[in-house]
């Protein structure tokens, strides 16, 4: 089982994670690098096949950053849940005298 201090951690980087996603500013930046990237890698020549390998590469990096993102805001809904259930177990233990 993990302790609450992770739980805590976790929840307080998922909201962190969740406001970065919410942010205007860089959702601009990632959809603008994404689209340089696909223009760029449309634009290369039939014997250019490193730089659409760098370009794929990266395009696939920003969505991997937008991932790691989504995926710290579900693990902190997570430990929300996780320490909510927490709350109510001890709080029923407390009303029924279960120590």
């Amino acid at each position: 089982m993990i302790d609450e201090y992770t739980l805590e951690q976790a929840k307080a980087k998922g909201v962190r994670a969740e406001t970065l996603l919410d942010n205007e500013l860089l959702t601009e930046a990632f959809g603008t690098l994404e689209q340089g990237y696909i223009s760029a890698w449309r634009a290369t020549t039939i014997d250019d096949v490193s730089a659409r390998e760098k370009l794929f590469l990266a395009i696939n990096i920003v969505g991997k950053v937008r991932d790691h993102l989504g995926a710290a805001i579900a693990n902190g809904k997570l430990a929300q849940a996780e320490l909510n259930e927490l709350t109510r177990t001890a709080e029923r233990r407390k009303r029924f005298g279960v120590l």
